[in-house]
Formats: structure tokens, C-alpha cells, sequence
């Protein structure tokens, strides 16, 4: 039987871990001004939940994951087809796309999953306090420890090789999509890929934390982190220092008055970014330097 110490280290790391890999992803989601872009992901992808139950007879079957997958990759090209050739602003594709597909999500259940527990609870708000028993348990009885803290450590491992891997791509279509377009880097790809890892993160964090603070993490710590540096390797560091600080105190505090411990986080981050906005007051400019062009000349430094 585990001690209370190690139920909290579990669930703080655990969370942690998540918090990092949303984290990460969400201070490129905020440099191209598609924050948002998440929480209707999180949304849109209910279809490809539910299809991917039907397919599998398991909520965690690797088809629910590729279904959602796919609806995420869907859904970003459905808002990209809409702001640019519908000429539709940026909000309203937003709004558009995630309560249709979300509905025609809520319809799949009635008619092919109407015996699926998908209550509020485990979808919108999460309970990562139940992680300590959702143990991985081999056939012959070996106890491996927490499902979801493998997925975490997984999540990071993949978010972490994603960015490193295409981290001046990510950076230059985040900037400027035109610019980087000008020179040679295939922004739309880039765009699809980035969407595509936010879709896997957000889908695979669900059954940990919820929906709710999943859209926080990649939404509140890289705000917050933008309050308070110009630099992109320091918002990187600071908004993944911001995870880890709003795991463990809203662990701590949701403990001690006894409530949702997602809940609580999301609470902390809230109230982390709102000192954050009172003592710096005015937004600084982002800036990060440019690679130097193909005639040697150095490109002048672009500010956010």
C-alpha cells in the first residue's frame, strides 16, 4: 500500500510532466497567436474519440489516439481553410470549428457509444488523484507502476525530440509565416506538424487532468512566462519552471482544502498570471535573433 508521500510525488510528477509537454508546445501556439487553437482541438477531436472506441471496444485502445489525431489534424486544416480562403477572422474559424465537430461528437455517442462513462468529471474536469491505482499490470501479474505517469514521460520525450528537432523551423513560421515561407522553410508543413503534436499531447493528457487544465497549461504558463522575458530560450525555461511550481502547490492546496486538485491548479496559474499582469503592468517586446541571410549579412533583429 502506498504512503501518502509517494501518492503526492506520483501525482505531482506526473503532472509536472504534463505541464512541461503543454507547456512547450503552447509557447509556439502563443508566438503564432493560436492559443485557442488548443482548446478546440480538445474539442474536436470528441468525434475520433468516439470512433475510435467503436473500432477498438476500449477508451484506451491506440485507435482512440490515432482517431483524435486525425480529427485534430482535421480540425487545424478546417480553421486554416476558413481564415484563408473563406476569409474568415482567426476566433470566429475557431468557434466554428470546434462546436461542430464537438457536437457531431456528442451526436456519435447517442448513437454508436451511449454506454460510455464520458461524464463531466472525467472529461471536462479531470481527476489525476485516481492515478496512484490506475496501475499498468503485465499478464503475468508484474506491477509497473501508474499507467499514465508512462504516458507522461512518453509525451515529454516526444514534445521535447519534436521541438529540439525543428526548433529554427518552429521558430521563423512562428515569427513570420511569410518570411519564412521567402526563405525556403515549408511553413504549412511545419504548421500541420506542430498542430499534430498538440492534437496527440492534448488527446493523451485527457484521462490524467482534463480537458480544462490541459487548454490552461498551454494557454496560462507561456502567458505568464511572456510577462516577464523578451527572450524565447528564457520563456521556454520559465514557462516550463511555471508548470512544475503550479503542479506542486496546487497539489499542496487542493490537499489542504480537501478539492479538485485540476481545479486547484488551474486556480494557481490563474492567480500566478494575474500577479503577474499587476506587477509588470505592460507587455515587453519579444525578441530573438534571425539567421544570417545567404550573402553573409546579418538579418536585423524583429520584435513581437
Amino acid at each position: 500500500m502506498m504512503t501518502f508521500d509517494q501518492n503526492a510525488f506520483l501525482i505531482i510528477f506526473t503532472a509536472s510532466l504534463i505541464a512541461i509537454s503543454c507547456g512547450l508546445l503552447g509557447v509556439f501556439m502563443m508566438l503564432r497567436k493560436m492559443s485557442m487553437t488548443g482548446d478546440a482541438i480538445s474539442h474536436a477531436v470528441l468525434p475520433g474519440i468516439v470512433i475510435g472506441f467503436f473500432i477498438s471496444g476500449s477508451q484506451r485502445g491506440l485507435e482512440v489516439i490515432i482517431g483524435a489525431g486525425i480529427l485534430g489534424i482535421f480540425a487545424t486544416l478546417v480553421i486554416d481553410w476558413l481564415r484563408q480562403k473563406a476569409r474568415v477572422q482567426l476566433d470566429a474559424s475557431i468557434g466554428i470549428t470546434f462546436t461542430l465537430l464537438f457536437a457531431i461528437g456528442i451526436i456519435l455517442i447517442n448513437l454508436l457509444a451511449y454506454k460510455v462513462d464520458l461524464d463531466q468529471e472525467c472529461v471536462l474536469y479531470g481527476e489525476i488523484a485516481y492515478l496512484p491505482i490506475d496501475l499498468w499490470i503485465s499478464d503475468s501479474g508484474f506491477n509497473y507502476g501508474p499507467r499514465i505517469t508512462y504516458l507522461a514521460v512518453l509525451n515529454v520525450a516526444l514534445v521535447g525530440g519534436f521541438i529540439t528537432l525543428l526548433f529554427k523551423e518552429l521558430t521563423l513560421t512562428s515569427f513570420d509565416e511569410n518570411f519564412s515561407t521567402v526563405m525556403g522553410l515549408p511553413s504549412k508543413t511545419v504548421n500541420l506538424a506542430l498542430m499534430s503534436m498538440v492534437s496527440y499531447t492534448t488527446v493523451s493528457s485527457f484521462e490524467a487532468v482534463g480537458a480544462i487544465l490541459v487548454v490552461a497549461l498551454l494557454v496560462v504558463p507561456p502567458s505568464t512566462a511572456f510577462l516577464w522575458t523578451k527572450k524565447l530560450m528564457p520563456l521556454i525555461k520559465l514557462t516550463c519552471g511555471l508548470g512544475i511550481f503550479i503542479a506542486l502547490s496546487g497539489y499542496y492546496l487542493a490537499y489542504l482544502v480537501d478539492s479538485s486538485i485540476a481545479g486547484m491548479m488551474v486556480a494557481v496559474s490563474g492567480v500566478l498570471f494575474l500577479a503577474s499582469v499587476l506587477i509588470k503592468g505592460k507587455r515587453p517586446k519579444f525578441t530573438f535573433e534571425l539567421p544570417r541571410s545567404k550573402n553573409g549579412l546579418s538579418l536585423e533583429d524583429k520584435q513581437l
